[in-house]
């Protein structure tokens, strides 16, 4: 850990308790939604200032990094030669270990899709993209489409797609375009009352981005700038700068049922079950019912947090040219769908919490607010580049701003101390045969020592080696033994699961073990000699992985270290 000395630090303290944990953001120069394509560095920074961990990145962020629990990093990022450029361009996401390595990076920038803003990682592991879908003037002129004003000539709407970074393939996807409505004529598809049915957004809204000018022009229409998920609800919420809105879908449904409107656990398909922010866009509600303006970062805060359940949004444009954080509570029914009257938009027609300092808080670009576990809020103020943690009374209690040259920070997370060492409960059969084995611990216990992990060994047979061997009576994470047994069986060991260990090398050979999955080992130096990891089962035999429970030799050109990581 150390002193972060090349970044200006101002801050200052009030009355009230700053939650613990880790603040992640990655700077970005030249300012502006439509984000820097040159090189990033990633921060993790603790609550006294201190910078725990750097990553560096060959392009510029689209938004924010999110953590993993195995200390790797989900990093969305701008592409050299976007296909479509607006604010917030994107194109890529990768995973990045803590050491550096990338893990897989995949991109979505082709002359369908342009990935822009936001991701959000999934429970399962895969990875929500927010991309803009390019249709042609053609195209939106056939659903009733009135006028389309850029020299583009075409209407780039939204879609959400669900990345399996296992496959490279998209597991689940949503369009927009499966979800409009229009009241200029019945010779046009999807022609209906507008206020009549919330569930859909009206073609006609808004302008289709912007002849250039001064600037490159675009077809931005909706500009979703931000992608949240709620795992109790099963339900996606999105933010539509261009259009004052959020808008919540069921991600329950199927991609099938994603493009209709029926299905998933409230019935309705892949249309909007919620929406708030300027009901006057489907005609129902007035002026003093649109609260929202130019929004960013809507997220849920944690059920378990004050204020759980609730959404929670940067709103940029809130009143007289200054900013505000609003959370609101909709009105969600126990079946999941949102309570709306016949003729009346949806509420709340008040906001639950509002923060607001005046003048002295303004962005006109991104920008993000995150409940904490104590009530605090983490705020970041894009423009300025500046983070900070209020209370629920409205005093700051940590401050920092990012140094430099025309710098914006995007958004930024905080993390609990304890983030990287959660883990579930796992149990890991490790077979053996007679004679001698390579083990290794494939979890976190309660007792390590090797009666207990397996208690049908050979007593006094346990080895680890450090340039030579050493008897041991416990086993340590990361490190491989020797273990003698009397006959063919199985161990098995329970307890906390973890995804990566660092491993100190010596040069020459070692012996080592990874984490609760089969894993592979991330050699940021080149340390690791090729070829020359080994496992063995009566005989050596050489591997590319590492199985949970196993020990392995590998051969190092010198000393260092590496991660063991499960991909």
């Amino acid at each position: 850990m150390r002193l972060m000395s090349a970044i200006a630090l101002l801050f200052y303290f009030s009355t009230g308790q700053v939650s613990d944990g880790y603040v992640i953001f990655t700077p970005q120069e030249g300012g502006g939604g439509g984000g820097g394509g040159s090189s990033a560095t990633t921060y993790l920074m603790d609550t006294d200032y201190n910078v725990v961990h750097t990553w560096s990145h060959s392009r510029g962020p689209a938004s924010m990094p999110y953590m993993q629990t195995d200390s790797s990093i989900i990093y969305p990022y701008r592409v050299q030669s976007p296909t479509m450029t607006s604010g917030g361009v994107g194109g890529g996401v990768q995973r990045v270990t803590w050491t550096g390595t990338i893990l897989w990076d995949y991109t979505v920038a082709d002359d369908d899709y342009q990935h822009h803003h936001d991701i959000q990682p999934l429970p399962n592991g895969n990875i929500l993209i927010i991309a803009w879908e390019r249709k042609t003037a053609s195209e939106g002129y056939a659903m009733g489409r009135q006028t389309i004003n850029n020299s583009l000539n075409e209407m780039w709407s939204e879609a959400i797609f669900e990345l399996n970074p296992e496959t490279g393939e998209f597991d689940w996807e949503w369009h927009l375009w499966d979800h409009l409505i229009q009241d200029i004529s019945s010779s046009y598809p999807n022609y209906g009352v507008i206020s009549e049915h919330p569930e859909l957004f009206n073609i006609n809204l808004g302008d289709v981005g912007s002849g250039g000018g001064g600037g490159q022009p675009n077809a931005d229409w909706m500009h979703f700038n931000a992608i949240g998920y709620n795992m109790d609800l099963d339900q996606i919420v999105v933010s539509s700068r261009f259009h004052d809105e959020v808008f919540i879908i069921d991600h329950s449904t199927t991609t099938e049922d994603a493009a209709g409107h029926s299905g998933g656990n409230t019935g309705m398909g892949g249309d909007f079950i919620y929406r708030w922010g300027n009901p006057q866009n489907y005609d129902r509600g007035s002026s003093s019912n649109h609260i929202l303006g130019d929004q960013h970062g809507v997220n849920w805060i944690p059920s378990e947090y004050p204020g759980g359940g609730n959404l929670i949004l940067f709103n940029n444009f809130h009143s007289n040219n200054t900013s505000a954080i609003v959370e609101f509570t909709p009105p969600l029914n126990p079946d999941g769908t949102y309570a709306i009257s016949a003729s009346e938009p949806f509420g709340p027609t008040s906001t639950t919490w509002t923060y607001s300092s005046g003048s002295s808080m303004y962005s006109d670009v991104q920008s993000g607010a995150f409940r904490q576990a104590n009530g605090n809020t983490l705020i970041t103020e894009a423009d300025d580049a500046q983070i900070f943690e209020v209370t629920s009374g409205g005093s700051i209690v940590w401050n920092y701003t990012q140094s430099g040259n025309n710098v914006m920070v995007a958004r930024a997370q905080k993390y609990s101390p304890d983030y990287l060492e959660q883990g579930e409960e796992i149990s890991v059969d490790i077979d053996h045969e007679p004679f001698w084995n390579l083990v290794g611990l494939p979890a976190n216990v309660d007792d390590n020592s090797v009666g207990t992990l397996f208690p049908d060994a050979v007593t006094g047979t346990l080895y680890e080696y450090d340039q030579a061997y050493i008897s041991v009576n416990e086993l340590t994470e990361g490190k491989g033994y020797w273990l003698r047994f009397s006959d063919v069986g199985t161990n098995t060991v329970s307890g906390e699961s973890f995804t990566s260990i660092a491993v100190s090398l010596s040069e020459g050979w070692n012996l080592i073990t990874g984490p609760s999955f089969t894993a592979v080992i991330d050699d940021p130096g080149g340390i690791v000699i090729n070829s020359t990891l080994y496992g063995y089962s009566t005989a050596y035999f050489n591997v590319d992985e590492l199985e949970p429970g196993k020990g392995y030799w590998v051969r190092a050109s010198g000393d260092g270290e590496v991660t063991i990581v499960a991909p």
